[in-house]
Formats: structure tokens, sequence, C-alpha cells
């Protein structure tokens, strides 16, 4: 990957191979943690959580989300962009990437889940298999980074995220979490 790509797309790496001091300790639980974000933001929140729709349509995926996604360039997909809320405050920003073979059937519900919880969905399919987590620092400039903040005041320098393939029935669907704070300030401490 070149120098331009890096600025437009964070550079996602597995786990072991970044420096685990160059993430803030609070935060690195959060991004490690394999079980539904949905529901541990449930519990961190005292149940104050919801999911606040901010778009979804098709759209054609980045470059970067397509070959990930095994995906043809240019081909569109449904693309889900929400806000995870705690305590009626934003906390991380949900970018859910769906090729169109993956809404199939059952899978249709997808495009429809409006405020409701993709993660809920996710985890009660038994068909589900989650690849390894991949996490980054997002910076701005980044096109990440700015989808993720473009609604809030607050901008802070650099943003951590982690993102991972979800195949159901076969066919995948790439999830990527943007944590937007580093947790404390969510007060999503547990």
């Amino acid at each position: 990957m070149n120098q331009h790509s890096n600025r437009i797309n964070p550079p996602w790496r597995r786990p072991r191979r970044v420096l685990r001091s160059s993430f803030p300790e609070e935060i690195w639980s959060w991004l490690l943690d394999p079980t539904s974000l949905t529901r541990r933001l449930r519990k961190a929140c005292d149940g104050r959580f919801e999911v606040q729709l901010l778009s979804q349509h098709w759209a054609r995926p980045s470059r970067e989300e397509a070959r990930v996604l095994g995906m043809r360039t240019g081909a569109c997909a449904n693309v889900r962009e929400v806000y995870l809320l705690c305590r009626e405050q934003p906390c991380v920003f949900a970018r859910t990437v769906i090729p169109a073979r993956t809404l199939r059937g059952k899978y249709r519900r997808l495009t429809r889940l409006g405020n409701k919880s993709l993660g809920a969905v996710l985890f009660a399919d038994k068909s589900m298999r989650r690849s390894s987590l991949e996490i980054a620092h997002l910076m701005p400039g980044q096109r990440l980074f700015e989808r993720a903040l473009r609604d809030l005041l607050a901008r802070p320098p650099l943003i951590w995220g982690r993102r991972s393939l979800f195949h159901l029935a076969g066919n995948p669907l790439l999830l990527s979490e943007i944590f937007l704070h580093d947790m404390h300030q969510c007060q999503c401490t547990k």
C-alpha cells in the first residue's frame, strides 16, 4: 500500500502486529473483544443504549472494502452507517458493507434494520462466522475518520477502530467499528 493510500484509508493490522503501547489502555480491551459490541455496550451503559441510523443505501464501497469482500471494483453494496449511543452520547461509529450476494433469502432483512442493532442479528445467527479482528489508528483526512466524525462537534486528533468480516451462510459482510472516544468519556468503563 502506498503512502497516498494510507492517507485515504487507515492501515488495518492484526493486533499481534501492533505495538500495544500505541493504543490507550482503556480502549485496548474494547478493540480486542471478540463478543458482541452491542451486548457489551448495553451492559456498560446500564441499558441506556441506542442505535442511531445515519444512512443505509446502495453505494460503491472503497477499493479497500471491495478487496476485502472479494467484490469486483465498481460493484455496489448495501452500506449502513450508524452511531452506537451510550446515555444519548455517540460512542461508536459503525459502517457495514454488505455485497448483494449476501442479501438473499432471510438476509434481505439486513437492509431494513433501521435503528435496530446489527450485532444482535449477527450473534443470534447460528451460521455466523467471524474472521480475525484487525485494528487501526484513524487520523484526519482519512475517509473513515471523516465519516465517523462528520456529525460531531468534538474532533479528536486520533481515533481507533476495529473491523472484521462476518460470514452468514458463507456470504460476507464487512463491519468496521470506530471508537469515537477512549470509552471513559462515554462512561463505558465496564
